[in-house]
């Protein structure tokens, strides 16, 4: 049976609060719900406190329609929201594998990154097929095997979409998503993801093939969830339509672009999808690539990304005209972030955290000693207040509005 995993505003609301906390809860079998343990494979099966629990549960206030219900982990502070309007909670700070796992960093490394991130609370990992062609997958997954971390404690998102060079190992045909997402879990040696998906919208692939393909890996167990990445918004609504037109499971988010000078699609158009289908939305690259760091101050470091292999975009955008207007205004935002008490990369992301409708942002980093930077914007977000936020827009001078 084909169930829907778009959740109605009302859903979420007749919910008890301590139902949508991802904080630890013991079971029957001891535990508290953290990081130690072990499991790496099939979905589990589910559980939950007995009625003398629930009763003894006191539900807080209701929670305003729109605004995302976040709670606070135990011991760590990581803040966690739901994805979109779907009961899967996740960490508001992921971490991305783009450019930097099998790639920029080494293996030894990157467990090093994914170790500090898992024990501060982030449960978001997010890799995809084409990622250092498939080395980023089979980094992430070795990880996780050798550290042994409970199944049920993690939420692993691969994108489908560039798979090889031949022409059926590109696309969204149904061939392709399925060929690829058992390729992706035999290199994460994952018997399912949480969440796939569709890396980029297809023409050569009809609408309803997609969807029919992306319900039908969701039915065979290899995901739990399924959202688009780089979408527009007209195309993420015909992939609704289509689902509840065939009785289908739609997406629930969007992964897309997110920064200080890269504003509209999140801003405008994404929450419109949130409000009315519950499409959430994951954002990546907080930083712009490193650029809202002031470490490039109009030249390109031999130790950043822009000089690897195959980036000479980055480079170029870098040295731009827009890339120098742009790192001029990172020197603008200068005073803010030191009135604030933090880097110009921890308001950057703290910044992001702030759009409505945002379920996570991805980090990209290099060392352990840079996600603890980054995870201090945690502590920056209650501090950007509606006059930081204003005053951030009078500096950018870019904030989308609306054509209504």
């Amino acid at each position: 049976m084909q169930v829907s995993i778009a959740c109605t505003e009302q859903n979420l609301r007749s919910r008890s609060s301590e139902d949508r906390l991802c904080g630890p809860r013991p079971g029957p079998g001891g535990g508290n719900g953290g990081p130690a343990g072990a499991g790496h494979g099939n979905p589990p099966g589910g559980g939950g406190p007995g009625p003398k629990a629930r009763a003894a549960l006191v539900p807080r206030p209701p929670v305003p329609a729109g605004a995302l219900r976040e709670s606070t982990g135990r011991g760590t502070g990581m803040k966690y929201r739901n994805l979109g309007k779907s009961g899967l909670r996740v960490s508001c700070l992921g971490l991305g594998t783009w450019v930097t796992f099998g790639s920029q960093i080494s293996d030894e490394t990157a467990e090093d990154v994914l170790t500090v991130a898992y024990e501060h609370g982030i449960n978001l990992f997010d890799t995809a097929e084409v990622y250092a062609a498939g080395k980023a997958e089979r980094t992430l997954g070795d990880i996780l095997k050798r550290k042994g971390w409970r199944r049920s404690s993690y939420v692993i998102t691969t994108k489908i979409f560039w798979g090889g060079q031949a022409e059926t190992e590109r696309g969204l045909s149904r061939k392709h998503i399925i060929e690829g997402l058992r390729g992706s879990l035999e290199r994460l040696q994952l018997g399912y993801v949480d969440i796939v998906f569709a890396n980029r919208s297809d023409p050569n692939s009809p609408m309803e093939e997609i969807v029919r393909a992306m319900t039908y890996v969701i039915n065979q167990g290899l995901a739990l969830y399924w959202g688009t990445s780089r979408w527009g918004a007209a195309e993420i609504m015909e992939a609704y339509s289509m689902a509840r037109q065939f009785n289908l499971i739609p997406p629930v988010c969007e992964q897309a672009e997110h920064h200080l000078f890269q504003r509209e699609k999140v801003e405008m158009q994404l929450p419109e999808l949130y409000h009315k289908i519950g499409v959430g939305s994951v954002t990546w690259s907080p930083l712009a690539c490193g650029l809202i760091t002031s470490k490039y101050d109009g030249r390109v470091p031999d130790t950043c990304r822009a000089t690897i292999k195959g980036y000479q975009w980055l480079k170029d955008k870098v040295q731009s005209e827009d890339g120098k207007k742009q790192q001029a205004k990172v020197v603008d935002l200068l005073p803010i972030a030191q009135q604030l008490g933090c880097t110009v990369a921890q308001l950057a992301i703290a910044w992001c955290l702030r759009s409505e409708g945002v379920s996570s942002v991805l980090l990209g980093v290099s060392s352990a000693e840079q996600l603890m930077e980054h995870l201090g914007a945690l502590q920056v977000l209650s501090q950007l207040t509606p006059q930081t936020v204003m005053e951030i827009d009078g500096l950018l001078g870019n904030k989308s509005h609306s054509k209504k």
